[in-house]
């Protein structure tokens, strides 16, 4: 039973509508997106930049600061600011894109996601906004200038900060009910002198109108009472009225492209959507706004002077009926929702002692529910063009896309970021959805099915990867997510399983898996080429483009990630089949499945074939090219790549077996009947319980292997995690040598030094937390198997022994630390960076990069992509009972004060 006002609110309502109808669901970047090029050279981020976005009417969304909407985005509510010496307002974040970046597109401002509850019954974010003229030029400039081996150049480095001449700005809502949303601007002057600011809470319809269907031909309205009303009118959800309190005016405009400026041709209205703009920054002398107080988007301007040290706030109310005192008990009932909230995370965080890891924690949850956006893409619409527009090149029917005319995208999903990627990836939603398990179970649940939903899955079974090329190859990892969050939602309910949610699935993802059979597996060997997999840069060549010389890859860690799938499959198989014993069918071949690319990982040619992906002189896995004249070469690259069969294990209970004896009888019958498959099953006889059997590609020799170089610190393990590549190649760069050029990988700890997909993102040395969370459970997995007796050396090298179990709480206690303060309060994340080290305004936030350096931990890529790195949330809540060993903790500190000098 549901226990206290938030649950109760999740309890009722398991679907984006209720409590969840309005949220933050609008983007941070709708500009610079696949979805809104309509060019003939597929050049997105030229097509509409961060300039034309004033301008600019979206076609499939909309963009804003703080922003919340409803859950189809008809109805838009953000905030705009203005700080008196702005060439432009500040209505939305600002960025480069991936040619004007040294290490490709990077937002370039500073925000922090502080708090909210799964419904969004309560929320609040901050933004930073410089007193003085917004660097924008001097940022572009020094980027440009700057190459592949220099740091990127952050907003931090321009000197805005540095005497505090900024104004920290709290953006609240707080809803009184689920159609009554109440909103809360405070502004703090950090600076030394009183400063003036604009505040623009601003209220627009996504423009549905323009576009030429029938369906949509209504174009809503919204008009403005005196200075304290805004009644808005919409044909699909009737009435609203937004209070303002003590607003100075009302700004109304259309949200409508203004043609004459950005293309020289007439506009269709007096009044288009960069009509306020033009009136607050000319100080009201442009007649740029409607007099009638009339439009589709709408601004209340609250100018005020802020004294030094001192703040001011400004508050509104949106509301779906009238209200004769919308500020009657306003600070009350907002005072309520945080201490709901507070009572929501006090119950989830019930274990975790440590104040700071309970900020974290929060702090991460936070910004996993404010990266929810809606995502609307229509690829048939998208690919023809829409009637009321002009035609699209012709070329735009063969080129990005095309394949995938059935998909037709309008769901709220977490996004990885909503500025650097604010488009769903498909391995990124699988990661984001355990954490979120935890503090909204059926959400999660509703993401892992929407990418499997016809609408979204190709016909031919494969999953779309992300909007940039949805026919790119991620890793298989649904399954997996699958099935952790059905744990949790299990181990939530009382130990009752949602049995129909996984066989929903289940029934999709045997789609996907005979996909990657089909298409991965051309030459029927169980060995699989995935291609790009989402590794980006991590091998000698683009893995997204057929190999140099008409060569074929053979990959590890494609191999690995289906070995992986299989015993997913079979975990959800058997699950099911003990509800459903027909499901034991699926268990057979599932398992069997297992046997045969286990089988192949050990030798690609049989016995008598020379090359293998396991290589018994370094004894490692790794990838294989074999080159047309019938050569096959291993690929020496020591990374992550090689330790991915680790994720491929499983424990199958004796006492599940006992349950499915149709099951039971066919894992029998291997073992007696084919020993070149008995022999890859471990087993273990555990006095009360009978005989466990370990599935895992690592067993015995091999596994002890892996784990000897993946826990040895001048290879894998950091201090913060475990590196993509091994610091080996630091002073041992691997070399392949092809027509005359050669081909190197070095160890690369923080952003990429070269081009291969793109640039942006890294995975020659820096830490990445979905795959060091996958390690962390390949881990206990194995524990669970080998138990308290069978001990490792943690780290390699140490004389320190450890279990299993024990070496995984390390590694996640090293990943936690990257957040962490230390002992004189610095946080790695944010590196030698005294002003967010040191200011109590910066380091009581934390920003949750994409990736982090392989030696220090500083945060690296996008700043707020908590989606994946969310899984620290999930790691500080699995460790929170757990404690290291003294000598393991000693060793990390001194470890970690020998980093610091």
């Amino acid at each position: 039973m549901a226990h206290g006002p938030e649950k109760v609110r999740l309890s009722l309502q398991k679907e984006n509508q209720g409590w969840k109808k309005w949220g933050p669901y609008l983007s941070e970047r709708q500009w610079g997106t696949v979805r809104e090029d309509y060019s003939g050279n597929g050049d997105a981020w030229n097509y509409i930049t961060h300039e034309m976005a004033l301008s600019k009417a979206y076609r499939w969304g909309e963009d804003g600061i703080g922003g919340f909407s409803d859950n189809k985005q008809h109805i838009c509510l953000s905030f705009g600011f203005w700080n008196h010496k702005d060439k432009i307002l500040k209505e939305r974040i600002f960025g480069l894109t991936n040619r004007e970046s040294n290490h490709g597109e990077d937002v370039k401002e500073m925000y922090y996601y502080l708090d909210s509850t799964p419904t969004h019954s309560y929320t609040k974010m901050l933004y930073k906004y410089p007193q003085e003229a917004f660097p924008y030029e001097k940022i572009r400039l020094e980027n440009g200038r700057r190459g592949k081996e220099d740091p990127e150049y952050e907003i931090m480095d321009t000197g805005v900060f540095e005497n505090d001449e900024y104004f920290d700005i709290f953006i609240e809502h707080a809803k009184a009910d689920e159609e009554d949303i109440m909103m809360k601007v405070t502004v703090y002057n950090r600076g030394p002198k009183d400063a003036p600011i604009t505040v623009l809470p601003t209220i627009m319809f996504r423009n549905t109108w323009s576009w030429g269907y029938e369906a949509f031909n209504y174009k809503p309205i919204m008009n403005g009472i005196s200075n304290r009303l805004i009644e808005v009118t919409h044909r699909k959800h009737g009435k609203y009225n937004l209070y303002l309190d003590g607003a100075d005016e009302l700004l109304f405009c259309e949200n409508e492209t203004n043609f004459k400026k950005l293309y020289g041709t007439a506009n269709n209205t007096a009044y288009p959507k960069d009509g306020i703009n033009d009136y607050i920054v000319s100080n009201k002398k442009t007649n740029t706004v409607n007099p009638n107080s009339i439009g589709t988007k709408a601004s209340a301007r609250f100018t005020r002077t802020i004294k030094a040290g001192e703040s001011a706030t400004f508050r509104l109310r949106f509301v779906n009926h009238s209200i004769s005192e919308p500020f009657g008990g306003f600070e009350d009932l907002f005072a309520k929702r945080i201490r709901e909230a507070d009572d929501f995370y006090d119950d989830l965080q019930r274990d975790v002692a440590d104040p700071d890891l309970r900020s974290i924690q929060r702090q991460a949850y936070a910004g996993m529910l404010w990266s929810k956006q809606f995502y609307y893409y229509n690829v048939y619409e998208w690919l023809k063009g829409d009637p009321a527009q002009p035609g699209p090149n012709q070329g735009r029917k063969w080129g990005r896309n095309s394949g995938w005319k059935h998909l037709y995208a309008a769901n709220i999903i977490s996004m990885p970021d909503k500025w650097e990627y604010p488009w769903f990836a498909a391995w990124d939603l699988a990661f984001h959805c355990v954490p979120l398990a935890r503090v909204d179970a059926d959400f999660a649940k509703r993401q892992l099915e929407i990418l499997l939903r016809e609408y979204y899955m190709h016909p031919n079974g494969q999953i779309p990867a992300y909007e940039w090329n949805f026919s790119d190859v991620n890793p298989p990892v649904h399954g997996w997510a699958t099935w952790k969050v059905y744990e949790i939602d299990r181990e939530q309910n009382n130990g009752v399983g949602d049995i129909e949610f996984l066989e929903k699935i289940f029934h999709k993802l045997l789609l996907n898996f005979t996909w990657w059979v089909n298409q991965k597996d051309d030459t029927g060997n169980n060995i699989f080429s995935g291609g790009f997999l989402g590794l980006d840069n991590i091998g000698v060549f683009d893995r997204s483009t057929p190999m140099p010389f008409g060569g074929k890859l053979q990959q590890a860690d494609a191999t690995g990630w289906m070995a992986m799938y299989t015993l997913n499959m079979l975990r959800i198989s058997v699950e099911i089949a003990l509800v459903h014993p027909v499901y034991q069918d699926m268990a057979s071949k599932f398992f069997e499945h297992f046997l045969h690319i286990a089988g192949a990982m050990e030798s690609i040619g049989g016995k008598n074939s020379s090359i293998s992906l396991w290589d018994e002189e370094d004894q490692f896995y790794y990838d294989v090219i074999h080159i047309p004249n019938g050569q096959s070469i291993l690929l020496k690259v020591r990374s992550i790549v090689g330790l991915i069969p680790l994720f491929a294990v499983e424990i199958l209970d004796p006492q599940n077996l006992d349950k499915m004896p149709v099951f039971k009888r066919r894992v029998e019958w291997v073992l007696a009947n084919r020993p070149d498959l008995a022999r890859l099953i471990s087993r273990w006889f555990e006095s009360g319980k009978g005989e466990n059997r370990l599935l895992s590609i690592l067993r015995g020799h091999r596994m002890k292997m892996i784990m000897k170089r993946m826990l040895d610190e001048s290879e894998f393990l950091s201090d913060y995690g475990v590196r993509a590549l091994s610091k080996y190649h630091e002073e041992n760069p691997y070399k392949f040598y092809i027509n005359g050029e050669v081909l190197q990988v070095d160890y690369t700890p923080a952003e990429a030094l070269t081009d291969i997909m793109g640039g942006n993102s890294n995975w020659r040395g820096p830490i990445w937390f979905p795959l060091n969370y996958l390690i962390f459970d390949s881990l206990m997995k194995f524990h669970a198997y080998y138990g308290e007796d069978f001990m490792i050396e943690y780290p390699t090298n140490s004389g320190n022994l450890v279990t299993i179990k024990e070496a995984a709480v390390a590694i996640a206690c090293r990943l936690i630390d990257i957040f962490k303060r230390d002992t004189e309060g610095n946080r790695a994340v944010y590196g030698h960076d005294q002003k967010m080290q040191k200011d109590p305004h910066f380091n009581e936030h934390v920003l949750f990069y994409e990736y982090f350096h392989g030696d220090n931990g500083r945060g690296c890529g996008a700043s707020h992509q908590t989606g994946w790195t969310g899984l620290v949330a999930e790691l500080i809540h699995k460790t929170a009972k757990e404690t290291l060993k003294q000598p393991e903790k000693e060793a990390l500190e001194v470890s970690k004060l020998e980093v610091s000098k």
